[in-house]
């Protein structure tokens, strides 16, 4: 997203009023101290004053304007109430005042009003940074000269601003896959609203945050790569180092996202847990409930003590669980995965190994219609952990 537009929208979202226009060359036509300003509509009045301006008598007040986030003016606001002239027009922009030049004609002018003498303006000048802000608000070229309703801006475009703001705020090239699953969730929970889900509905909430945290990421990568694969590469060498890179950094996130996930839903559920947990040797289970020292206390019982694997797809690895606790040797063995889909030989000799599948209740409807019943849901598995922690 350019940034003029971006600088608009964010200010539009954070303003107390805001109004757009399309400056005419009535608007732009002249330039320097003495122009005639930009005509404001009168159904906007209340961008500039609190009332209406009274016939016969000139209203006028002065503020201070901040331009595209860069530089500020003393500016006036002003109502010509005479006979021949019943008009409010913004003017005073000082000499060398850049964008009332004939070029600005047809550029969107974006006003908006912190307080009653701050305010910020904004002329966005190319075909897409006129589209980026309007299609934020939902408005069609003929909406504007008026008030803005900001009320109308979509979670989506909201979504977007908020990962521009994340990605403008970094000081790293590529946060911790920690980092880069706290702040989806952040993102996700502020634009959409549902922080109730994590309760009500995990499952909902654990896909919603997976989501978010992809569209985040993707964005970052091309916030990151997208100038070097436009310009292309010098040789294939360097090309390939770069898709290398790319990719064992999309595996590494993709591995870390799924367990970062679960974590923030037990713990928005008050589960106790300790996350990689060392059992025996190197052996580290994604999860140990209610936690590693009741693991390793002896006199804690085993049939009290749960574990669960996190993997985002499973179909060939789920092998691995089996042998991650020696102390939960014949017991039940969990695996929460993003896997759609896995064949009934698969889920058969799970069955026979006593692992559980765990899955987002929307995609048990991708595996074998005869052995759905196998699998838990991430809320059934809370529930159930639930009720062992409170023996």
């Amino acid at each position: 997203m350019d940034s003029y537009s971006m600088q608009a929208i964010q200010a539009s979202l954070a303003g107390e009023t805001v109004f757009c226009k399309f400056l005419s060359a009535n608007d732009t036509g002249l330039t320097g101290g003495h122009q005639a300003g930009i005509y404001i509509s009168k159904p906007s009045i209340p961008i500039l004053f609190p009332e209406p301006g009274v016939r016969g008598e000139k209203k006028e007040k002065w503020v201070k304007v901040l331009w595209q986030d860069d530089f500020e003016t003393d500016t006036r606001f002003i109502y010509y109430g005479q006979k021949t002239r019943n008009e409010y027009r913004i003017t005073n922009f000082g000499r060398g005042f850049p964008f009332l030049k004939s070029e600005y004609t047809g550029a969107l002018f974006v006003f908006v009003k912190f307080s009653e003498d701050y305010y910020k303006g904004f002329v966005l000048n190319t075909e897409d940074e006129i589209n980026q802000y309007l299609d934020a608000f939902g408005l069609s070229p003929a909406e504007t000269n008026r008030l803005v309703d900001i009320r109308h801006t979509s979670p989506e475009q909201n979504e977007k601003l908020e990962i521009d703001r994340f990605i403008t705020g970094l000081d790293v090239d590529f946060p911790s896959s920690e980092e880069m699953s706290a702040a989806a969730r952040r993102i996700q929970d502020a634009v959409y609203n549902h922080t109730d889900f994590i309760r009500s509905n995990p499952d909902r909430k654990l896909l919603d945050w997976t989501d978010a945290e992809y569209r985040l990421f993707r964005a970052l990568e091309y916030a990151r790569y997208g100038d070097l694969i436009t310009r292309g590469f010098s040789n294939v060498e360097d090309f390939i180092a770069t898709a290398n890179q790319v990719l064992n950094r999309r595996k590494s996130r993709a591995g870390k996202s799924l367990e970062h996930h679960l974590a923030a839903i037990f713990d928005g559920n008050s589960i106790l847990y300790t996350a990689q947990a060392v059992t025996e040797g190197n052996k580290k289970p994604d999860f140990i409930f209610p936690s590693q020292t009741a693991y390793h206390n002896m006199s804690f019982p085993a049939d009290q003590l749960i574990s669960l694997a996190a993997k985002t797809t499973c179909k060939d690895r789920w092998r691995q669980i089996l042998n991650e606790a020696d102390r939960l040797r014949g017991q039940t063995k969990y695996l929460c995965t993003l896997q759609q889909g896995i064949s009934a030989a698969q889920m058969d000799e799970m069955q026979e190994e006593q692992v559980i599948l765990v899955v987002p209740k929307p995609y048990i409807a991708t595996y074998p219609r005869d052995r759905q019943d196998r699998i838990w849901t991430i809320e059934k598995f809370i529930k159930y952990v639930r009720e062992v922690e409170q023996m």
